[in-house]
């Protein structure tokens, strides 16, 4: 099999003894660069399969530095970058991904944290090194649902596209409630505060695959659920800083084929986390004036932070309720297609919300039952001429 290269670039020589010694006893080849121009011309001539880039640096900095590498890559290739440094600011995150990181760490960190972050890059970025360092492979994908304001229905949507993935698709489905200070999928599906929530993965000294298994929650729809917080308060013991949620989703990608997050439209250092580890983020829609300003303020946000069109697909949910805005006129005012639509039918909605049961189980056979099993297809499809891409693609050694 072959083996990933990762290119450590920092200046300290302590530092790039311990991550070089790290990363070798787990299987990868270690390439270093001590400068921001060093940096540039290891990367043309040996090509390595991921980067680890610190943001203090002589000649160029990191963030120059990633900026010149995305600009000389183009559209035709992408080598994952983590930006490590020891600013705590989110600023400095924003800075970091905008610059055309994947992900950011911040000193001091675990080394069992960087290697579940280079993992999850490869995984997505350089599939046939998923199991270089002889960890099961994490293959699986990971949809993060935004809503561009609130009440469009993105918890809704995002239940049912889980159990619809499960029931319609057969894939193994988890659904994470990532809206940490007021979930509701205790709500929408009728479930008690006695039940576990990621708090008390959290709060655990190690978290590891185990442990999620002891949280999570198996529901009679078929997916697996990992709850948020029972109460606000206890929100903050899922730490930005520590980058909980990021981990999470290492873990549950093992372990499933889907896994489905429910995020609400903050933009703070959690959905941050989601957003960077996700495969797409779908923007949940609706075709008035007040949604629309959102979401052309979501793209813009998007793109800033290195998310390219293709992880950040738009759906238009209740798209048959008049608004006097059309399809088309939408489209327009965005300058970008919606590729998805979900039909309005609130009856069948609100029965749902009201009983706990997913009205994809309960009212299959309703036109927005159909027309989510029929979304859920088509990004399968689509998944599916993804991985046969893949499998057709020439390996390097």
């Amino acid at each position: 099999m072959a083996v990933a290269r990762i290119l450590i670039v920092d200046d300290d020589p302590d530092t790039q003894r311990v991550l070089g010694y790290t990363l070798t006893q787990e299987g990868f080849q270690v390439l270093v660069a001590v400068d921001g121009s060093e940096a540039l011309r290891v990367r043309e001539r040996e090509r390595p399969d991921l980067i680890l880039l610190d943001v203090m640096l002589p000649k160029l900095d990191g963030y120059q530095v990633a900026e010149r590498i995305r600009a000389d890559e183009g559209s035709t290739s992408h080598v994952p970058i983590i930006m490590v440094t020891a600013e705590t600011d989110i600023e400095q995150k924003v800075r970091g991904l905008r610059a055309g990181a994947d992900d950011y760490l911040v000193k001091p960190f675990h080394p069992a944290e960087l290697l579940a972050r280079i993992r999850s890059l490869l995984a997505r970025f350089a599939p046939r090194y998923a199991e270089t360092v002889g960890q099961p492979s994490a293959s699986g994908r990971v949809f993060a649902f935004y809503g561009a304001k609130g009440g469009v229905g993105t918890t809704t949507l995002a239940i049912n596209a889980a159990v619809a993935l499960q029931r319609d698709q057969g894939r193994r489905v988890v659904l994470v409630d990532g809206n940490l200070q007021f979930g509701d999928h205790r709500v929408f599906l009728d479930l008690g505060l006695d039940r576990k929530s990621i708090v008390d993965v959290v709060v655990a000294p190690t978290i590891d695959q185990d442990l999620l298994k002891s949280v999570l929650i198996h529901h009679d729809s078929g997916i697996d659920l990992l709850l948020a917080p029972p109460s606000p308060e206890t929100a903050e013991l899922v730490s930005a800083e520590q980058h909980h949620m990021a981990a999470i989703i290492d873990l549950l990608r093992q372990r499933y084929d889907y896994v489905i997050i429910d995020i609400d439209k903050r933009l703070d250092e959690a959905n941050l986390d989601v957003i960077a580890a996700s495969d797409v983020v779908f923007v949940v829609m609706t075709a008035d004036l007040s949604c629309l300003k959102n979401v052309r303020l979501v793209l813009e946000t998007m793109s800033q932070l290195g998310m390219g069109s293709g992880r950040v697909q738009l759906v238009l949910n209740r798209s048959t309720a008049y608004t006097g805005i059309t399809i088309k006129n939408a489209e327009s005012a965005l300058r970008r297609k919606i590729a998805y639509q979900v039909v309005n039918d609130y009856r069948v909605a609100i029965t749902a919300l009201n009983t706990g049961a997913p009205f994809v189980v309960a009212r299959s056979d309703s036109a927005l039952g159909k027309s989510v099993v029929d979304f859920v297809r088509q990004v399968a499809r689509l998944d599916v001429a993804r991985a046969d891409a893949a499998d057709l693609a020439p390996a390097t050694t």
